[in-house]
């Protein structure tokens, strides 16, 4: 039978935790889907035991899964999504972070939901937060909902990869991950489509989430530059309404704000300047939108991807 779901678990040098990830995938109680596994150029033993594994797998579970490994050169993790579903088949998406584990009612528990609400073309579970191995409770600016959450997303990034499951189409719609972001794209992602969809929320714990440790991505030094990179390319759209083009203006501001006071500490004054302005045009310029504003925020969006890509080093 046809894989109902695609799962894509992206991966560099991780092979202390992607094989329990995986173990987590081939545990789900649901059955025909599928399981890609990208390894972003990895300079340890993954792609050896990757080749270990899928071999395994096929042997013992080719009834109800199939498994692909994919071995590309470093380029991120964004390109190594894309690349994963470049080959995904099924009409549904699932992606799983390769530090983070699932739950083994997963899928079978979203692949249903999306099955009851054929409207909804985005839908996440709730998850478990560890860190350095411990418990923690995410604090209320963490708390996930479902419907509008576009606004409320802004400040704070309320969709996890390892929980969220989309529909193939409205992924290829909508552009895929940006693979200018070395971090924050799912911040991108989630926003370009949270702008014109509502979400679906499954109020239970199907993944844990696993931080503190070494190459976490959400821990990289100024990564709010991403995300001002995934503001002004909003704003650069007629996706946003009024109240909407308010809000990511504000939010804009502030994350400017923040990023260009660390660079004018780090004596990076030309480029804190740059980013000084776009607060500025932020705050008095960009909220009223029309068809000058939005070229003005192309613009910016282009410079800004420039001076990412100058100062990649920085931090």
């Amino acid at each position: 039978m046809a894989a109902e779901v695609s799962v894509v678990v992206p991966t560099y040098n991780r092979a202390d935790s992607v094989f329990a990830a995986i173990e987590s995938v081939i545990a789900q109680r649901a059955a025909n889907f599928e399981l890609i596994v990208v390894d972003d150029g990895s300079t340890d033993d993954t792609w050896r035991e990757l080749e270990r594994t899928a071999a395994a797998v096929q042997a013992e579970h080719a009834n109800r899964l199939s498994m692909r490994i994919v071995h590309t050169e470093n380029r991120g993790v964004a390109a190594a999504r894309n690349a994963g579903i470049a080959l995904a088949s099924a009409p549904l998406l699932a992606f799983l972070d390769s530090d983070d584990l699932w739950g083994p009612d997963k899928l079978a528990c979203q692949i249903e939901y999306m099955r009851a609400h054929p409207e909804c073309v985005i839908s996440q579970t709730d998850e478990y937060w560890l860190s350095n191995g411990g418990r923690i409770n995410p604090g209320l600016r963490h708390r996930k909902a479902a419907g509008d959450i576009f606004i409320d997303s802004l400040r704070t990034c309320l969709v996890t990869p390892s929980t969220a499951i989309l529909r193939s189409a409205l992924f290829r719609e909508i552009g895929g991950f940006d693979e200018d972001f070395i971090a924050a794209e799912d911040y991108d992602l989630w926003l370009r489509i949270l702008v014109r969809h509502e979400i679906g929320f499954l109020a239970e714990h199907h993944a844990t989430r696993r931080s503190g440790h070494k190459g976490q991505l959400s821990m990289l030094p100024a990564i709010d530059r991403f995300r001002v990179l995934a503001l002004l390319k909003l704003l650069a759209t007629d996706d946003l309404n009024s109240v909407q083009r308010r809000a990511v203006c504000e939010v804009s501001a502030e994350k400017c704000d923040i990023y260009a006071k660390g660079l004018a500490r780090r004596r990076h004054g030309d480029f804190a300047a740059l980013i000084f302005s776009f607060a500025e045009k932020s705050r008095r310029a960009w909220c009223e939108g029309g068809d000058e504003a939005r070229e003005e925020c192309a613009r910016a969006a282009a410079t800004m991807r420039t001076q990412i890509k100058r100062h990649v080093s920085i931090s």
